[in-house]
Protein backbone atom coordinates (compact mmCIF):
# COMPACT_ATOMS: atom_id res chain seq x y z
CA UNK A 1 0.00 0.00 0.00
CA UNK A 2 2.83 2.02 1.08
CA UNK A 3 4.60 1.54 -1.89
CA UNK A 4 1.31 2.25 -4.08
CA UNK A 5 0.95 5.36 -3.00
CA UNK A 6 4.33 6.66 -3.35
CA UNK A 7 3.89 5.78 -6.63
CA UNK A 8 0.88 8.12 -7.26
CA UNK A 9 2.58 10.81 -5.91
CA UNK A 10 6.07 10.28 -7.82
CA UNK A 11 3.67 10.56 -10.78
CA UNK A 12 1.70 13.62 -10.10
CA UNK A 13 3.11 16.77 -11.52
CA UNK A 14 5.23 18.82 -9.32
CA UNK A 15 3.93 22.59 -8.47
CA UNK A 16 5.70 25.14 -10.85
CA UNK A 17 8.90 26.87 -9.06
CA UNK A 18 9.33 30.89 -9.05
CA UNK A 19 11.54 30.24 -12.41
CA UNK A 20 9.21 28.62 -14.53
CA UNK A 21 6.29 30.93 -13.79
CA UNK A 22 8.78 33.69 -15.04
CA UNK A 23 9.54 31.47 -18.03
CA UNK A 24 5.47 31.16 -19.20
CA UNK A 25 4.77 34.67 -18.71
CA UNK A 26 7.72 35.62 -20.98
CA UNK A 27 6.33 33.16 -23.09
CA UNK A 28 2.56 34.25 -23.31
CA UNK A 29 3.70 37.70 -23.66
CA UNK A 30 5.95 37.11 -26.88
CA UNK A 31 3.30 34.83 -28.46
CA UNK A 32 0.89 38.15 -27.96
CA UNK A 33 3.32 40.40 -29.31
CA UNK A 34 3.74 37.95 -32.00
CA UNK A 35 -0.45 37.66 -32.68
CA UNK A 36 -0.33 41.15 -32.76
CA UNK A 37 2.54 42.13 -35.13
CA UNK A 38 0.55 39.72 -37.60
CA UNK A 39 -2.40 41.15 -37.08
CA UNK A 40 -0.68 44.44 -37.85
CA UNK A 41 1.11 43.15 -41.09
CA UNK A 42 -2.22 41.46 -41.95
CA UNK A 43 -3.83 44.82 -42.15
CA UNK A 44 -1.20 46.50 -43.79
CA UNK A 45 -1.12 44.40 -46.61
CA UNK A 46 -5.02 44.54 -47.18
CA UNK A 47 -4.57 48.59 -46.98
CA UNK A 48 -1.92 48.55 -49.49
CA UNK A 49 -3.98 46.15 -51.37
CA UNK A 50 -7.02 48.42 -51.21
CA UNK A 51 -4.61 51.36 -52.26
CA UNK A 52 -3.37 49.32 -55.44
CA UNK A 53 -6.80 48.32 -56.53
CA UNK A 54 -8.02 52.36 -56.57
CA UNK A 55 -5.14 52.86 -59.01
CA UNK A 56 -5.37 50.43 -61.07
CA UNK A 57 -9.30 51.17 -61.42
CA UNK A 58 -8.63 54.46 -62.18
CA UNK A 59 -5.67 53.48 -64.66
CA UNK A 60 -8.01 51.05 -66.60
CA UNK A 61 -10.84 54.01 -66.81
CA UNK A 62 -8.36 56.29 -67.65
CA UNK A 63 -8.59 56.95 -71.67
CA UNK A 64 -4.74 58.74 -72.02
CA UNK A 65 -3.03 56.31 -70.00
CA UNK A 66 -1.65 53.57 -71.66
CA UNK A 67 1.28 52.36 -69.23
CA UNK A 68 1.88 53.39 -65.48
CA UNK A 69 5.18 53.57 -63.51
CA UNK A 70 5.15 53.06 -60.26
CA UNK A 71 7.35 53.92 -57.12
CA UNK A 72 10.16 51.35 -55.78
CA UNK A 73 8.81 48.95 -53.64
CA UNK A 74 9.93 45.70 -51.42
CA UNK A 75 9.12 42.34 -52.69
CA UNK A 76 5.77 41.64 -50.63
CA UNK A 77 4.55 44.50 -52.15
CA UNK A 78 5.62 44.25 -55.41
CA UNK A 79 3.75 40.41 -55.66
CA UNK A 80 1.02 41.82 -54.25
CA UNK A 81 0.85 44.67 -57.20
CA UNK A 82 1.76 42.11 -59.54
CA UNK A 83 -1.40 39.66 -58.17
CA UNK A 84 -4.02 42.77 -58.48
CA UNK A 85 -3.13 43.44 -61.99
CA UNK A 86 -3.18 40.14 -62.94
CA UNK A 87 -6.58 39.88 -61.76
CA UNK A 88 -7.27 43.15 -63.57
CA UNK A 89 -6.19 41.54 -66.73
CA UNK A 90 -3.54 43.79 -67.32
CA UNK A 91 0.21 43.50 -67.96
CA UNK A 92 2.98 44.13 -65.31
CA UNK A 93 6.71 43.91 -65.50
CA UNK A 94 9.47 44.74 -62.58
CA UNK A 95 12.51 46.30 -63.63
CA UNK A 96 15.70 47.69 -61.69
CA UNK A 97 19.39 46.25 -60.74
CA UNK A 98 19.13 45.51 -56.86
CA UNK A 99 15.73 45.31 -54.60
CA UNK A 100 16.07 48.72 -53.36
CA UNK A 101 15.63 49.97 -56.91
CA UNK A 102 12.68 47.53 -58.48
CA UNK A 103 9.75 48.99 -59.43
CA UNK A 104 7.14 47.61 -61.74
CA UNK A 105 5.49 48.95 -64.93
CA UNK A 106 1.92 48.03 -65.76
CA UNK A 107 0.69 47.97 -69.43
CA UNK A 108 -2.95 47.57 -70.68
CA UNK A 109 -3.78 44.72 -72.77
CA UNK A 110 -4.16 46.53 -76.12
CA UNK A 111 -0.45 48.62 -75.77
CA UNK A 112 1.60 45.80 -74.60
CA UNK A 113 5.61 46.12 -74.74
CA UNK A 114 7.44 45.24 -77.42
CA UNK A 115 10.65 43.12 -77.05
CA UNK A 116 13.16 46.61 -77.59
CA UNK A 117 11.04 48.70 -75.17
CA UNK A 118 11.54 45.87 -72.67
CA UNK A 119 15.14 46.01 -73.52
CA UNK A 120 14.91 49.70 -73.35
CA UNK A 121 13.94 49.85 -69.83
CA UNK A 122 15.83 46.46 -68.24
CA UNK A 123 18.91 48.83 -69.47
CA UNK A 124 17.07 52.02 -67.79
CA UNK A 125 16.40 54.03 -70.40
CA UNK A 126 13.46 55.70 -71.04
CA UNK A 127 11.52 54.14 -74.37
CA UNK A 128 11.06 56.37 -77.52
CA UNK A 129 8.77 55.17 -79.81
CA UNK A 130 10.05 57.90 -82.74
CA UNK A 131 13.85 57.09 -82.41
CA UNK A 132 12.67 53.33 -82.18
CA UNK A 133 11.31 53.14 -85.46
CA UNK A 134 13.99 54.94 -86.84
CA UNK A 135 16.54 52.42 -85.89
CA UNK A 136 14.20 49.90 -86.96
CA UNK A 137 13.97 51.80 -90.61
CA UNK A 138 17.61 51.84 -90.60
CA UNK A 139 18.50 47.97 -89.73
CA UNK A 140 15.96 46.96 -92.04
CA UNK A 141 17.42 48.96 -95.12
CA UNK A 142 20.55 47.70 -93.91
CA UNK A 143 19.20 43.88 -94.03
CA UNK A 144 17.66 44.30 -97.54
CA UNK A 145 21.01 46.29 -98.95
CA UNK A 146 22.67 42.98 -98.02
CA UNK A 147 20.44 40.81 -98.79
CA UNK A 148 20.29 42.23 -102.37
CA UNK A 149 24.24 41.91 -102.28
CA UNK A 150 24.29 38.33 -101.32
CA UNK A 151 22.37 38.13 -104.34
CA UNK A 152 23.77 40.02 -107.22
CA UNK A 153 27.09 37.95 -106.11
CA UNK A 154 30.54 39.88 -106.54
CA UNK A 155 31.27 42.22 -108.74
CA UNK A 156 32.22 41.12 -112.50
CA UNK A 157 34.56 42.65 -114.74
CA UNK A 158 32.87 43.74 -117.82
CA UNK A 159 34.35 42.92 -121.49
CA UNK A 160 33.28 44.06 -124.62
CA UNK A 161 32.35 41.65 -127.12
CA UNK A 162 33.99 44.26 -129.74
CA UNK A 163 37.05 45.97 -129.92
CA UNK A 164 35.69 49.73 -130.38
CA UNK A 165 39.43 50.95 -131.87
CA UNK A 166 39.70 48.15 -134.49
CA UNK A 167 35.94 48.84 -135.23
CA UNK A 168 36.56 52.21 -135.64
CA UNK A 169 39.99 52.56 -136.72
CA UNK A 170 39.46 53.81 -140.42
CA UNK A 171 38.01 57.38 -138.55
CA UNK A 172 40.37 57.34 -134.95
CA UNK A 173 43.14 55.24 -136.70
CA UNK A 174 45.68 52.57 -135.13
CA UNK A 175 47.64 55.07 -133.06
CA UNK A 176 47.13 56.30 -129.67
CA UNK A 177 46.01 60.26 -129.57
CA UNK A 178 48.86 60.52 -127.41
CA UNK A 179 51.37 59.21 -129.67
CA UNK A 180 49.86 60.76 -132.09
CA UNK A 181 50.20 64.00 -130.67
CA UNK A 182 54.22 63.75 -130.06
CA UNK A 183 54.84 62.90 -133.46
CA UNK A 184 52.04 65.09 -135.53
CA UNK A 185 54.38 67.22 -137.84
CA UNK A 186 53.31 70.44 -140.23
CA UNK A 187 52.66 69.72 -143.33
CA UNK A 188 53.77 72.19 -145.84
CA UNK A 189 51.21 71.61 -148.67
CA UNK A 190 48.43 72.36 -146.69
CA UNK A 191 49.91 76.06 -145.90
CA UNK A 192 51.63 75.20 -142.72
CA UNK A 193 54.55 77.25 -143.30
CA UNK A 194 57.34 78.35 -140.73
CA UNK A 195 56.69 81.72 -139.02
CA UNK A 196 59.60 82.82 -140.41
CA UNK A 197 58.56 82.63 -143.99
CA UNK A 198 55.32 84.53 -143.07
CA UNK A 199 57.45 87.36 -141.63
CA UNK A 200 57.75 90.85 -144.44
CA UNK A 201 60.85 91.75 -144.36
CA UNK A 202 60.04 94.67 -146.98
CA UNK A 203 59.63 98.53 -145.81
CA UNK A 204 56.47 100.33 -145.48
CA UNK A 205 57.66 102.47 -148.66
CA UNK A 206 59.01 99.70 -150.80
CA UNK A 207 55.49 97.79 -150.29
CA UNK A 208 53.04 100.74 -150.86
CA UNK A 209 55.52 101.06 -153.94
CA UNK A 210 55.04 97.47 -154.93
CA UNK A 211 51.31 98.11 -154.71
CA UNK A 212 51.13 101.27 -156.60
CA UNK A 213 52.89 99.63 -159.55
CA UNK A 214 50.61 97.31 -159.08
CA UNK A 215 47.58 99.52 -159.30
CA UNK A 216 48.88 100.96 -162.34
CA UNK A 217 49.48 98.36 -164.53
CA UNK A 218 45.87 96.82 -163.64
CA UNK A 219 44.94 99.95 -164.62
CA UNK A 220 47.20 100.13 -167.75
CA UNK A 221 45.53 96.31 -169.04
CA UNK A 222 41.80 97.71 -168.52
CA UNK A 223 42.29 100.58 -170.54
CA UNK A 224 44.11 98.76 -172.94
CA UNK A 225 40.98 95.62 -172.83
CA UNK A 226 38.37 98.96 -173.31
CA UNK A 227 40.00 100.12 -176.58
CA UNK A 228 39.94 96.68 -178.43
CA UNK A 229 36.48 96.16 -177.77
CA UNK A 230 36.11 99.41 -179.00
Amino acid sequence: MADLLSSILSSMEKPPTVGDQETRRKAREQAARLKKMQEEDKKQKAEFRKRMERLISDFIQSSTQKKKKFDPMNKLERSILHDVVEVAGLTSFSFGEDDESRYVMIFKKEFAPSDEELEAYRRGEEWDPQKAEEKRRIKELAQKEEEEAETRGPPKETCPSTNYKEKYSHLIGTVAAKEGAQTLQANKAYGCVPTTNKRDTRSIEEAMNEIRAKKKLKLSDEGTSGSSGL
